[in-house]
């Protein structure tokens, strides 16, 4: 295929359903791209509100594990891929390496040489600065050293580094390393920081903090991370074929502990406190977002972390989120995932029974 980068295309999004992809979607639907989806849908339990507002698109539910289940020539008809689908987080990633490293690294690229040979031209990956891991208090672009500390940020890295070496004219592969997500989503997350200190300070009064605070985080909106994504998908091969960013603002770099300040004046009658066990965080690393805005100068973040807070607390509010909910397995992933495998939903290896 021969797209115009900038005019409407077809592309194929992975992760759909999850946090970040639910409000992906409608956002590339306004641009009047076509949108088709894959999920295999773990999270189907944990709609956060109104299920109205899942996208609502064309989907292939299949594991991303399962190549073989595709029809022939599924994916030759596709101008872009947006590749979000994963195991998301440290935690859920921690649960078996094993299966960490077969889901996000070798399934991710076998699905991206697949992609390749059916002539797909764009390939947006969803990595995460996650891969600099215990990077140390200097901001750190895109040319940094790899440090991951965690299964999770080293199966970002490996998918990066497979990646590079299938870009080609006709394929361009780019890695989008978004900082620590958040944001209000129909597929809610409270293992995310903001979201999370945010639910503990609406449903307690105290901005809890597990860890000493001390460490360093990149934060970005999830409305950003979807307008990144859009802005690579349709921008030219030259201007991002094998290229590297990261997806924040250079100035929305915090210590957690600067965040549950944030929070603590945001939500009435909150207060910061530590908890009893609380412990120094390894992943400890800033970023600078210099590079991406200098390739996309008409793209600027609009989300702050008060801003965030903001809109976080008035959904909390709006939907009435109680403590069970928050502390439950329904909105906190490898919980969730836990309990699937516990009620016999899904096998040890994440797959359906």
């Amino acid at each position: 295929m021969d797209p115009e980068w900038g005019q409407p295309v077809k592309v194929l999004v992975t992760g759909h359903l999850g946090y970040i992809g639910t409000a992906l979607v409608p956002m590339l639907q306004a641009r009047g791209h076509e949108v088709i989806g894959w999920d295999s849908d773990l999270f189907r339990r944990c709609t956060y509100g109104d299920p109205a507002g899942l996208p609502k698109v064309p989907t292939l539910e299949i594991d991303l594990r399962d190549l073989d289940q595709l029809q022939p020539g599924a994916l030759a008809d596709f101008d872009g891929v947006l590749h979000l689908a994963g195991l998301s987080n440290d935690p859920l990633g921690d649960l078996d390496p094993g299966l960490t490293d077969a889901i996000n690294h070798h399934a991710s690229v076998a699905f991206a040489r697949a992609a390749r040979d059916a002539g797909v031209e764009r390939f947006v990956f969803s990595s995460s600065c996650s891969n600099y891991g215990a990077g140390g208090d200097t901001p750190l672009d895109e040319s940094a050293p790899s440090n991951p500390v965690t299964p999770y940020g080293a199966s970002k890295v490996a998918v990066e580094l497979a990646l590079a070496e299938l870009t080609r004219p006709g394929f361009s592969p780019v890695f989008l390393r978004n900082a620590t997500a958040y944001g209000a989503s129909v597929r809610l997350r409270f293992d995310l920081v903001v979201n999370n200190l945010t639910a503990w300070a609406f449903t307690t009064g105290k901005v809890l903090l597990k860890s000493d605070g001390r460490s360093w985080r990149p934060l970005v909106h999830i409305e950003d991370i979807a307008r990144a994504f859009i802005a690579t998908l349709e921008a030219p091969a030259e201007q991002v074929a094998g290229e590297a960013f990261n997806i924040t603002s250079s100035s929305e770099n915090y210590l957690i502990r600067d965040v549950a300040e944030i929070v603590a004046e945001e939500v009435p009658g909150s207060t910061v406190t530590f908890a009893d066990d609380h412990f120094p965080d390894v992943r400890n690393y800033r970023v600078l977002g210099d590079k991406f805005a200098a390739a996309f100068p008409e793209f600027a973040p609009r989300w702050t972390v008060r801003e965030g807070v903001r809109e976080l607390l008035a959904v909390y509010q709006e939907r009435g989120l109680t403590l069970d909910q928050f502390e439950g397995p329904a909105f906190r992933r490898v919980d969730h995932i836990r309990q699937l495998i516990d009620d016999g939903v899904l096998l040890a290896n994440l797959r359906h029974r």
